[in-house]
C-alpha cells in the first residue's frame, strides 16, 4: 500500500487555495482552464475487495479494459478517484482528476525497466536511454524538447525531467495552465520519446560527453561509499554493483546498435505505465493516451524480466572503507530476501507494527544522543529494496573516530529492545504520533498535490503494491489498533523479528586506511551487549500548562484591511503586529511565522560569533525547566514543530500546524522567546556536528564552495563564512547563551498566520500570547552593509583532494539590493534565466562540459546591499578556462544584443507559470509578505509581482545587463584537483 509517501508526513507547496485577483490577468495572459471544461462522466464506485471481477472504471471507453488492475489480489478498499485501463498492446495507465495546483496536469511515464534490467556490457544504458529520448525522437528534432515545453510553460529540469532507478526508468512532465491540445501534443511527443528515441551512432556519440559530466560531477566520496554498502549488504544480487550512472568503460564503449539493443529488448508497451493526475477529465485523459500510445508495436519478442537474486548467507559479514572526507560511519544491515506479497490490510498492519518498533527503538537512540555519549546520531529503518531485499538499517555517526565504542552503545540499546517491553507509555506515544501523520494525510487530502499522487502511484508500482486513499490508509492503522496490535508485547516481538534475517552485515568508513577494522568489526557486532543499555530515561507527563506564564492578553490596539489580499493587519499595544490570511483554501493547515529582531543586520560583521550554532542548538536548548525530551512528550500527537532561520533583516521561528493546535503552537513559539533555556548538551552536539563536516569540505568542488563560496562573495564577512575549525571548538554553552539571550528579547515581532483559522480567534490566540509579552526593546543594527570582493584578473584558486577529472568555476557580478528597487531585481531574475538557459545550451548541449550550470540572482530585500548575479558550472579541470570564455560571452551578447522574443518568451512562460501555481498557496504569500506590517512597500511589491514579469522588455532586458554585467565587475573562482595547477 502506498499510502501518501509510505507512512510520511508530506507538505503540498501549491495546494489550491486563493489565486490573487492582481496576479490572474498579468502572467503572461495564460488562462486557466475551467473546472468544466470537458464533461466529467462519473464512473461507479467499485471496490476490489477479494481480487474478484469489478465494474470498469471507465466504462465510456470503449475496447480498452478498464478494470483496476492495479489492486488484482488485494483486500483494500479501491481509491474510486483513480480510473484504469489496459490497451489490447499490453500498456496499462492509471488516471485520475485533481485541481492542485489548478490547471496542472502531471504526466508519469514509467518503464519497468532500471539498471537491474542492464548486462555487464551495459552497464548505464538504461539512464543513457533517458537522456537520448530527452535529446530527439520521432516527433522533435534533436535539442528541441526542451524548447517545446518551455513553450507550453514547463520548466525544464523541474517540470520535465526523467528518473532512474534499479527497477525503472520514469518520464516526468508537470504541465502548468494545461490544455486539451498541449496535453494532446504532449503525450504525442511522450509516446515518440518510448518507442522512437534517436538511437543512432551519432546521436550517442553527441550525447556522452553530457552523460560522462554527470557521472564525473557525483560526489566522490558519497557515491564510493554507497557503492560499498549495496556491495555489502546486497552481496550475491545484481543490485550490489549495478548503479544506474553506470561506469565510464561501457558508457565509452556504447554505439547506437548496442544501446538500441536495450531500448527494443525493454522499452515495450507490456513493460510501460502511463501515469496522469491534473484538473481534467479522467476520461479525457483514457482517451488521450488511448489516441498516442495505442499504436505502439513491441519489436521482436517478450524478453522476461531477470531475476533479481536473493541475499547470499556465506558473504562476507564485514566490510571497510576508508573515506577522509566522510566521518566515521558504521551502519549494519540484517536482510531478508523480498517476496512478492499480496497487498491486503493484515499485510500493512503487520507492516505498521514494526514502523512503530523502529520508531521507538529511534527514539531511544536520539535521546541517548542528546544526553551525551559514544555517538552523534543513529536510527534505525525498515524498507523494501529495489525487490531485492527486505531491509533493517542502523546508521550510527560517531563521536570522532571511536566507531567501536558507538556501535556498541547502540546495539546495546537495540538489545534492550529486544529483551524487555517497552512501556505502555512508550507505545502510546508512538502511536499517538503516527495516528497524528496519517491523520493529517486525511484532513488535507484536499490539497495534495496531483505530481505527489502520480509520484506515489510510480513509487506503489515499484514495490508491486497498491496506491490507497488517506481515508483508507488511516482505517488500516485504527483498525489494528482496535485489535489490540499494538502493545508492549508485540512491539517486543516486532523488535525482534526485524533483527532477523538470511544475514546480518556491517560496514564502517574509519577514515584513515586501518587494515584490521574489518576483522574489529566482525566481532564489534557480534559482542555481546545485553545489560549495557543503562536505565531508560522515564519521561514524565508534561502538559502546556507547565510552560511558564507569560501573562494577562494583550490590547489590541488598531486592526487594518489589506484589501488586495484579503488579508488584516492587527497592532497590539505591546508592540506585536499580525498579519492575518484566514482562509480554508488549505483545509486542516495553518501556517505559523514568527519574525523578531534584526536577523543578519544585527550580527557583528566584524568578527566571529555563534551565529551559525543557533539552528543546530538554539530550538533544541528547551524553554523554561523544560529540556528538549520535555518538548517532544509536550508535543506528542500534536502538529506542533518549531524551526529556526536567520533572514537578511530577521530572525524567524516557523511551524505547519493545524486549526486545533496552533493556539498551542503560538504558545510555544512566545514561551521559547519569553523564558528560553540554555541546555549545553545541544551546544555541545552542535560542535561536534559541525567538526564533523569539516573533513568533507576539501573531498570535491562542491564541498569547497559549500564552506567558502558565500563568504567569498561577500568580501569575507564573517556574518555568511563557514567558521574556522578553531571557532567551532572553542563553542561553548556560556558563550552561546551570552550572544543568543540579548537577540531573543529584542526587536519588533511579527506573526504572521495563515490558513484555516478563524480571523478574531486567531487575534485572541496572539493576544494571549505573543500579546501579552513585556514590550521588547529596539534592536540595534551593528552590521555593517554587505560588500562585494574586487574585480579580479585571475581566478581565486581554491583546491580539493577528490577526484582529479572534478573541477568548479563561479563567475558573479554585483548588482543591488532593498525593496526600493525591487523592479529591478525581478528584471535581474528574467535575465538570469536567459543567462542560465544560454549557458546550459552551450555548455551542456553543444560542448557537453557540464551536466548542470545554473545561473542565479539574488536580491536582498531587508538590505540595501549584497545582490549578485552568480554562474556556476562543475567541469573538468581543462575546461575551467573554457567556462569563463563562454559565460563572459553570454554575458557581452546580452549587453550588445536585445534578446529574441521567441527567447524571452520561452522565459517568460515557465516563470510566469511557476507565479501563477505558487500564489495558490500559503507559503508564497507567506514568503512574499514577511516584515510588510512594519513595511508597507512590501504590499505594493506584492502586488506589481507578475506585472513586472510581464512588462519586462528586451530592450530592458538589455540596459539592466550593460548596468550589471560589466567586465570590469566581475569576480572569478575555481576550485580545482590538488594536482592540477592554477588556471587563469
Amino acid at each position: 500500500m502506498r499510502a501518501r509517501g509510505r507512512y510520511r508526513c508530506a507538505m503540498v507547496f501549491f495546494p489550491r487555495l486563493y489565486r490573487a485577483p492582481v496576479l490572474l490577468p498579468l502572467v503572461l495572459g495564460l488562462a486557466i482552464p475551467a473546472s468544466g471544461q470537458m464533461a466529467t462522466q462519473q464512473a461507479a464506485s467499485t471496490s476490489a475487495e477479494g481480487g474478484g471481477k469489478e465494474a470498469p472504471t471507465l466504462p465510456e471507453l470503449q475496447g480498452v479494459d478498464t478494470t483496476a488492475w492495479l489492486y488484482k489480489g488485494s483486500d483494500l478498499t479501491r481509491d474510486p478517484e483513480w480510473k484504469f485501463g489496459t490497451l489490447p498492446n499490453g500498456l496499462r495507465f492509471a488516471v485520475r482528476k485533481n485541481g492542485v495546483p489548478p490547471g496542472q496536469v502531471s504526466v508519469r511515464v514509467r518503464i519497468d525497466a532500471g539498471s537491474l534490467n542492464e548486462t555487464d556490457s551495459e552497464r548505464g544504458f538504461a539512464h543513457f536511454i533517458e537522456h537520448l529520448s530527452f535529446r530527439g525522437s520521432e516527433y522533435v528534432p534533436d535539442g528541441e524538447a526542451k524548447r517545446v515545453w518551455q513553450r507550453f510553460g514547463a520548466t525544464f529540469g523541474s517540470d520535465t525531467n526523467a528518473q532512474t532507478t534499479p527497477t525503472s526508468t520514469t518520464f516526468k512532465l508537470d504541465l502548468p495552465s494545461a490544455t486539451q491540445a498541449g496535453l494532446d501534443e504532449s503525450l504525442k511527443i511522450m509516446s515518440g520519446m518510448m518507442e522512437k528515441p534517436v538511437i543512432t551512432d551519432a546521436s550517442v556519440t553527441a550525447e556522452r560527453p553530457v552523460v560522462l559530466a554527470e557521472q564525473r560531477e557525483q560526489p566522490g566520496p558519497q557515491v564510493r561509499f554507497g557503492d560499498a554498502i549495496r556491495a555489502t549488504f546486497f552481496a550475491g544480487q545484481p543490485l550490489a554493483d549495478r548503479s544506474p550512472i553506470g561506469n565510464i568503460k561501457t558508457l565509452e564503449a556504447a554505439t547506437g546498435g548496442s544501446v538500441k539493443a536495450f531500448h527494443d529488448r525493454w522499452y515495450r508497451p507490456e513493460n510501460t505505465v502511463v501515469i496522469i493526475s491534473g484538473d481534467m477529465d479522467p476520461a479525457l485523459f483514457g482517451r488521450l493516451i488511448v489516441k498516442n500510445f495505442a499504436d505502439w508495436k513491441a519489436i521482436g519478442p517478450f524478453t522476461p524480466a531477470p531475476d533479481f537474486g536473493k541475499p547470499d548467507p556465506k558473504a562476507p559479514v564485514s566490510a571497510t572503507i576508508a573515506e577522509p572526507a566522510i566521518p566515521a560511519v558504521v551502519t549494519l544491515g540484517v536482510v531478508r530476501p523480498w517476496e512478492y506479497k499480496d497487498d491486503t490490510a493484515i499485510m500493512n498492519q503487520k507492516r505498521l507494527v514494526d514502523v512503530l518498533a523502529t520508531r521507538l527503538i529511534s527514539r531511544r537512540l536520539e535521546t541517548r544522543a542528546r544526553a551525551g555519549g559514544s555517538f552523534l546520531q543513529a536510527g534505525v529503518s525498515i524498507d523494501d529494496v529495489s525487490r531485492s531485499a527486505n531491509l533493517t538499517s542502523v546508521n550510527i555517526v560517531p563521536i570522532g573516530t571511536d566507531w567501536a565504542a558507538a556501535l556498541k552503545d547502540v546495539r546495546a540499546v537495540i538489545a534492550d529492545a529486544q529483551t524487555n517491553a517497552p512501556s505502555q507509555a512508550e507505545v502510546d506515544r508512538e502511536y499517538a504520533d503516527f495516528d497524528t501523520i496519517m491523520r493529517t494525510s486525511v484532513e488535507t487530502a484536499k490539497v495534495e498535490a496531483g505530481s505527489k499522487q502520480a509520484d506515489d502511484m510510480v513509487g506503489a508500482l515499484d514495490i508491486r503494491e497498491t496506491v490507497a486513499g488517506p481515508e483508507t490508509s488511516y482505517k488500516i492503522l485504527q483498525d489494528a489498533k482496535a485489535k489490540g496490535m499494538f502493545t508492549p508485547a508485540t512491539l517486543l516481538a516486532s523488535s525482534k523479528a526485524i533483527f532477523e534475517g538470511t544475514a546480518t552485515r556491517a560496514l564502517v568508513n574509519t577514515q584513515t586506511l586501518d587494515p584490521g577494522a574489518a576483522s574489529k568489526l566482525a566481532t564489534a557486532f557480534k559482542a555481546d551487549v545485553s545489560g549495557l543499555a543503562g536505565k531508560r530515561r522515564a519521561q514524565a507527563a508534561v502538559d502546556f500548562s507547565k510552560l511558564p506564564s507569560l501573562g494577562k492578553p494583550g490590547i489590541v490596539a488598531s486592526r487594518e484591511k489589506i484589501a488586495a489580499f484579503d488579508m488584516e493587519q492587527v497592532n497590539f499595544a505591546n508592540g506585536t503586529r499580525v498579519l492575518l490570511f484566514p482562509n480554508a483554501g488549505e483545509t486542516g493547515r495553518v501556517y505559523v511565522r514568527v519574525r523578531f529582531g534584526g536577523g543578519y543586520t544585527a550580527i557583528p560583521s566584524n568578527r566571529p560569533t555563534p551565529a551559525w550554532a543557533g539552528d543546530l542548538a538554539l530550538v533544541a536548548g528547551g524553554i523554561g525547566k523544560l529540556d528538549q525530551g520535555d518538548l517532544d512528550q509536550l508535543t506528542a500527537g500534536r502538529r506542533i514543530g518549531l524551526d529556526f532561520g536567520i533572514d537578511d533583516d530577521a530572525f524567524t521561528l516557523g511551524a505547519i500546524t493545524s486549526p486545533a493546535d496552533y493556539a498551542d503552537q503560538l504558545r510555544l513559539m512566545a514561551a521559547k522567546l519569553a523564558f528560553p533555556a540554555w541546555d549545553p548538551a545541544p551546544v555541545a552536539r552542535a560542535r561536534v556536528a559541525a567538526l564533523a563536516g569539516f573533513a568533507g569540505y576539501d573531498s570535491s568542488p562542491d564541498g569547497v564552495l559549500s564552506r567558502d563560496l558565500e563568504g567569498l562573495l561577500r568580501a569575507g564577512d564573517p556574518r555568511w563564512g563557514t567558521p574556522s575549525k578553531a571557532t567551532v571548538e572553542a563553542l561553548n554553552a556560556k558563550d552561546f547563551r551570552a550572544f543568543w539571550e540579548p537577540i531573543l528579547k529584542t526587536g519588533p515581532i511579527e506573526v504572521s498566520i495563515f490558513g484555516d483559522v478563524k480571523t478574531e480567534d486567531a487575534i485572541a490566540a496572539v493576544g494571549k500570547t505573543f500579546g501579552a509579552m513585556k514590550p521588547r526593546t529596539a534592536v540595534s543594527m551593528i552590521g555593517a552593509p554587505v560588500g562585494f570582493p574586487a574585480h579580479n584578473a585571475t581566478p581565486v584558486m581554491r583546491a580539493h583532494t577528490g577526484p582529479e577529472n572534478q573541477a568548479a568555476a563561479v563567475i558573479a557580478w554585483p548588482t543591488g539590493g532593498g525593496i526600493d528597487n525591487i523592479v529591478e531585481a525581478r528584471r535581474l531574475d528574467v535575465l538570469a534565466q536567459v543567462f542560465s538557459d544560454r549557458l546550459f545550451e552551450r555548455l551542456r548541449q553543444a560542448a557537453g562540459a557540464s551536466y548542470s550550470p545554473n545561473v542565479s540572482s539574488q536580491w536582498p530585500v531587508g538590505m540595501s546591499t549584497g545582490g549578485r548575479m552568480v554562474a556556476i558550472g562543475q567541469v573538468a579541470p581543462d575546461k575551467v578556462s573554457f567556462f569563463f570564455q563562454i559565460a563572459r560571452q553570454i554575458a557581452a551578447e546580452l549587453v550588445s544584443t536585445p534578446i529574441a522574443a521567441d527567447e524571452l518568451d520561452r522565459i517568460k512562460k515557465p516563470m510566469g507559470q511557476y507565479i501563477l501555481r505558487a500564489s495558490t498557496g500559503n507559503q508564497f504569500w507567506l514568503q512574499q509578505l514577511g516584515g510588510a506590517t512594519f513595511d508597507p512597500r512590501r504590499i505594493a511589491a506584492t502586488q506589481r509581482i507578475a506585472s513586472d514579469l510581464v512588462a519586462t522588455t528586451p530592450v530592458e532586458l538589455q540596459a539592466t545587463a550593460a548596468k550589471y554585467l560589466r567586465p570590469e565587475k566581475d569576480w572569478t573562482m575555481a576550485v580545482v584537483p590538488t594536482a592540477v595547477p592554477a588556471k587563469k
